[in-house]
């Protein structure tokens, strides 16, 4: 029975409204207790105010008599002591508890306006205030002023009478309630729930009501959203493991391969060197893969982030160039660089280092010798621009929105002249997007490709995430 979702449903808004009809009730009751309590002190210390003015006027035999026979007959007790703490008058009997009370009290200055001295009512047998009496600067002693416990004692046992009849009315009115509600929230979700299991078998859902303008049809939609995405995540995601297969079979054949040529016997030490030298070529290939692969998933990770602070970039830069002009000498490519001196901006120095070198890598693999690459960076109002323009075979304008993502290769042949694993712009890509920015590709009209990044110049203090 319990399995049944209407059934489930009906016990949890049964108990999410009863909870919340408990902590209505007990708030209200607190509130009330406590508001009770005040009164009551309030009134007290008023009275013990007002016994203390009129002493204050006229301190004499027949005023503390006036006072104590006004208070014997209501429900307070009013305790008159002298300077040395002495009592000289009262309206009621004096207990132990009373003694003690007023003792202790004694040992301490009160302030003219008077103080409550025992507000603690579960505790106490009674609530009592101070108000000290003093003519022409000199103390005279003392109004003490109780008020037994058990007025509140009954006010709550009425109060609480009340409330438990409340509470059994709100109960029966909620068991009353709760089955149509139940049966009008769980008619659309039991049909969603067949929508949802024919999506698990791989099918498309039908029989959805998204004409609904309210959170079930908002729900309807999502789910038809989320059908959708399924198929295009599940395309992506065999495109993907096939790439990565036909990444990881092509070194590991190579590795096998000549691993076997270099084991034959009678080999010349010549050969066994030369399929050495290839065998380490691909295993560099494959670990720089596997590599890769572990940094997209990092950064597909929600918890990425990059940790902005103020660089200079011309500076950021010329560690780059240091570290990429060799193999730009080698082949015979100029790198030109053109960055302000003094252009500040707020990034991560170690991520975008790691942007501009796959960047520069990667003009450098298309660009033949002779030609140039060129890194510069210009101010648009608070947009800073950085471009990387090489002089390469460029890319086909159909592919421009496609050239980051992963495994993508404008050599359709997948050739290992270059040694890329088309994993480098899909990383740039999204270390600029953790950054708030913006990088595309377009070609140049002289031949070649530009890309282009766009970065906010002041940047936001702390940390950004990535969402992957």
């Amino acid at each position: 029975m319990f399995s049944k979702l209407s059934i489930r449903l009906g016990l949890l808004l049964f108990a999410i409204l009863m909870m919340m009809e408990l902590l209505l009730y007990v708030g209200l009751y607190v509130s009330l207790v406590d508001e009770r309590v005040d009164e009551v002190s309030g009134q007290l210390l008023a009275r013990g105010n007002t016994h203390r003015d009129v002493l204050e006027d006229t301190y004499d035999e027949s005023t503390l008599s006036h006072v104590t026979v006004m208070e014997s007959a209501s429900d307070f007790i009013v305790v008159i002591t002298d300077a040395e703490g002495e009592i000289i008058r009262q309206s009621g009997p004096v207990d132990s508890a009373l003694t003690a009370t007023i003792r202790e009290a004694d040992r301490e200055s009160a302030p003219h306006a008077g103080r409550v001295i025992e507000s603690g009512w579960r505790k106490n047998k009674y609530i009592a205030t101070d108000s000290p009496i003093t003519i022409e600067g000199r103390h005279y002693g003392h109004v003490y002023m109780f008020a037994p416990t058990s007025i509140i004692r009954e006010m709550l046992g009425e109060l609480g009478g009340r409330f438990l009849s409340v509470g059994i009315l709100s109960l029966l009115l909620t068991l009353l309630v709760i089955p149509f509600l139940t049966r009008f929230i769980t008619r659309p979700l039991l049909r969603m729930k067949r929508v949802t299991e024919q999506l698990a078998r791989g099918g498309h859902p039908a029989g959805l009501d998204t004409g609904r303008q309210d959170e079930l049809g908002d729900l309807a939609r999502s789910i038809g959203k989320l059908s959708k995405d399924l198929d295009r995540m599940k395309n992506e995601r065999n495109a993907f493991l096939a790439s990565v297969a036909h990444e990881l079979r092509t070194p590991m054949t190579y590795i096998q391969g000549y691993a076997d040529l270099a084991m034959k016997p009678g080999i010349s030490g010549e050969a066994r060197e030369k399929y050495s030298a290839i065998i380490r070529e691909e295993a560099h290939h494959l670990s720089k893969l596997v590599g890769q692969l572990f940094e997209l998933a990092r950064l597909d990770q929600n918890d990425f982030a990059v940790r902005l602070s103020p660089v200079k970039l011309s500076a950021l830069a010329d560690s780059v160039l240091s570290l990429v002009r060799p193999a730009f000498e080698e082949k015979g490519v100029q790198l030109l660089c053109n960055i302000p001196e003094r252009l500040v901006v707020r990034l991560d120095a170690t991520r975008f280092q790691q942007v501009l070198l796959n960047l520069l890598d990667n003009a450098l693999k298309h660009t033949p010798a002779g030609k140039q690459v060129h890194l510069q960076a210009t101010v648009l109002k608070d947009t800073v621009k950085v471009e990387v323009a090489d002089e390469g075979e460029g890319i086909p304008e159909d592919e421009l929105s496609t050239v980051f993502d992963r495994f993508y290769r404008v050599d359709k042949s997948r050739s290992r002249k270059s040694g890329g694993t088309g994993l480098g712009l899909a990383i740039v890509k999204e270390i600029i997007e953790a950054h708030g920015g913006q990088i595309e590709a377009r070609r140049r009209p002289a031949g070649g490709t530009v890309m282009t990044i766009l970065l906010d110049k002041g940047g936001d203090d702390g940390t950004h995430s990535s969402g992957g």
